[in-house]
């Protein structure tokens, strides 16, 4: 098959339903998927991820055919890619492009690095579905919200203060020692101490996990009354509700807790500890579906893995607010070779254009309608995803207002090339 449209492509994509999705019309998830595709939408069904891109849990097809997918396509065409991508990846596919409707927490979790995914996938090919590695980001759609990253050695020193119940399950003389750290003590030092906090609360037996949330949440709705409670202090209370019994919600605790604006980006590197709580948002990462769990979650659970894996670095994630490439579009450039995501927001009567770089991109109309030209046109609309081949320059135009979103390779690599 040859490229179409002057190297623009529209992609048929898929849906994922897990149980923290938004339900029905809720979700932007599902409104995409049925203006995408056309299928029905379930009004009593969570649905939580778009997939877009070539990752063979959620493939997307080639929209003028039968049963072609992107994958295939690409390695009957592979000069889509460009020559650096090619050369880099192959006809591997470099990034996978999502985006996410969440109701209620997903699991406290990491993704390994390459040498650990590779080892994973060869050991349990079943829970492990590839060997690469997930370098991800989050860009809010609605207000977000998550939990990302350790914090401070402060920040911890306050919640063994404020928190018996975390000393309950840690001890006392490992609390002193928390007390007792200054940043002097060297990072290495402090790293080891972390660890340890956090392996104790994971790996607390259930019977005492149980026992310790009743009194915590005894305590916060008693101290709710007389106080006005911390943001981190409610987000306990709701995750309890979420998930009763469930260790995660002590172990959120230790991990920052982060509210992006719409606009607003987050990024994780390999074995950071996460978990995206509430909202909408566009997510790109590395082409791989694979997620080490630990809290949170009915899901299985790698407790022992995920507590050797992470880097335990503290302190508070760097928000991303987007560098201004014109008048309408903003480049969110997180430091991975895979992926960056540029932000388009057309007012009425506007034009802009995406000039032609040397690698694909794939992209995604969020809201509206108008007109996409290459070599030709393409009239676009809310659902619609577009593959854009490598060097092809794309003029966008509206009359009536367009917001849409395009993942591509980073700009860094091509500067790297040139």
């Amino acid at each position: 098959m040859e490229e179409v449209n002057g190297g623009l492509i529209k992609l048929i994509c898929c849906v994922k339903k897990s149980d923290w999705g938004r339900i029905g019309r809720e979700s932007t998830v599902a409104r995409l998927y049925y203006r995408n595709t056309g299928f029905n939408i379930d009004q009593n069904q969570p649905y939580a991820e778009f997939w877009m891109g070539t990752h063979e849990s959620g493939p997307s097809y080639v929209g003028d055919t039968e049963n072609l997918t992107l994958k295939e396509w690409i390695e009957r065409n592979p000069s889509v890619l460009g020559e650096t991508v090619l050369n880099k990846w192959g006809t591997d596919f470099p990034f996978l492009f999502k985006v996410l409707s969440v109701a209620k927490a997903l699991s406290i979790q990491a993704h390994p690095d390459k040498d650990l995914a590779t080892s994973l996938h060869k050991e349990q090919p079943s829970a492990y579905k590839d060997d690469n590695h997930k370098p991800e980001m989050a860009l809010a759609l609605t207000q977000f919200e998550a939990l990302c990253g350790f914090v401070s050695l402060e920040e911890l020193k306050v919640i063994v203060r404020t928190t018996p119940e975390i000393v309950e399950v840690i001890g006392n003389a490992k609390a002193e020692q928390v007390l007792n750290l200054n940043e002097d003590d060297g990072k290495e030092e402090i790293r080891l101490l972390l660890q340890s906090v956090f392996t104790d609360i994971m790996t607390v037996c259930k019977d005492v996990t149980a026992e310790v949330l009743a009194k915590l949440i005894s305590r916060l709705n008693f101290e709710g009354q007389a106080r006005h409670l911390t943001d981190k202090e409610q987000l306990i209370l709701q995750l309890e509700k979420q998930y009763p019994a469930d260790v995660g919600v002590l172990a959120a605790y230790l991990l920052n807790y982060v509210k992006l604006n719409p606009g607003e980006a987050l990024y994780l590197g390999s074995n950071e500890p996460h978990a995206y709580l509430y909202g909408e948002s566009v997510e790109c990462m590395a082409n791989s579906d694979n997620v080490i769990r630990a809290g949170l979650t009915p899901k299985q659970r790698d407790v022992k893995i995920l507590c050797s894996m992470l880097t335990y670095k503290q302190g508070f994630p760097d928000i991303l607010k987007g560098t201004v490439v014109n008048p309408y579009t903003k480049r969110y450039l997180p430091p991975f070779d895979e992926f960056e995501v540029d932000r388009c927001i057309l007012p009425q009567d506007s034009t802009t254009v995406f000039p032609s770089i040397p690698g694909p991109s794939i992209f995604l109309v969020v809201e509206g309608e108008g007109m996409m030209t290459t070599s030709s046109n393409e009239v676009v609309a809310e659902g619609d995803v577009l593959f854009a081949s490598a060097n092809t320059s794309i003029t966008v135009a509206t009359l009536s207002g367009l917001h849409l979103y395009r993942a591509g390779v980073s700009s860094r690599l091509f500067e790297l090339h040139k």
